[in-house]
């Protein structure tokens, strides 16, 4: 089966979509408790606690609560929300790629996959109006499961009706695009709308 055959395009959503910055959210805790920003950091982006949170094992008040202990912070619930969402912004790179979307689902089934948690989604659907670029929005909290497992992405398949080899998808991190490749999937790494474009060209894929 040639590129040419390429029925589903599947985009990334953090840093390609909509960027976002953990240590904003680290700065505005950093006084409010006795870690350092690396530290507030390391636990906001990738940790363990996070990832229980992104597939749903754990509800928001239970992540703040096992946030608030970790950290000894003094903070509320409500007082938490802000510091903990506040953490998204839209740049030119972000617009030209949701125009890129939006001009792709004309032709293509267009599909966002992402690993997120409730707390944030429900922020970013509130904030940054870039979702009806998308037929299918796929996320880690409501599979139950995150980028590299190989559940999400045969989900996202399933929810497509897309065999792998008739997929292009596109992420900024290497590591979930080879475990995408590995799967069969026409995987690239984001790193500039323009070479996006070439990407997409380079599958035979239609841009207008």
């Amino acid at each position: 089966m040639g590129k040419s055959d390429i029925k589903a395009v599947v985009f990334d959503l953090g840093n390609v979509l909509v960027d976002f910055d953990h240590m904003v959210a680290a700065r505005k805790i950093f006084g409010l408790t006795k870690k350092t920003p690396r530290e507030i950091f390391d636990l906001f982006f990738d940790s363990e606690l996070v990832a229980l949170f992104e597939e749903d094992k754990i509800s928001p008040l239970e992540f703040f609560a096992k946030t608030k202990e970790m950290l000894g912070l003094k903070l509320d619930y409500e007082q938490f929300l802000p510091v903990w969402n506040k953490i998204f912004f839209f740049t030119e790179n972000n617009r030209q790629v949701y125009n890129l979307a939006k001009s792709l689902k004309k032709r293509y089934k267009v599909a966002l996959l992402s690993n997120i948690n409730a707390l944030h989604f429900d922020y970013l659907k509130k904030n940054f109006p870039v979702f009806d670029a998308f037929q299918n929005i796929i996320t880690s909290f409501e599979a139950g499961a995150r980028k590299p497992a190989p559940l999400i992405y045969k989900k996202a398949l399933d929810l497509l009706g897309v065999l792998p080899q008739d997929t292009f998808y596109t992420d900024d991190r290497t590591d979930l695009i080879e475990k995408a490749c590995s799967l069969g999937i026409h995987g690239f790494v984001f790193k500039s709308v323009e070479q996006l474009k070439k990407d997409l060209l380079d599958n035979a894929i239609t841009l207008s």
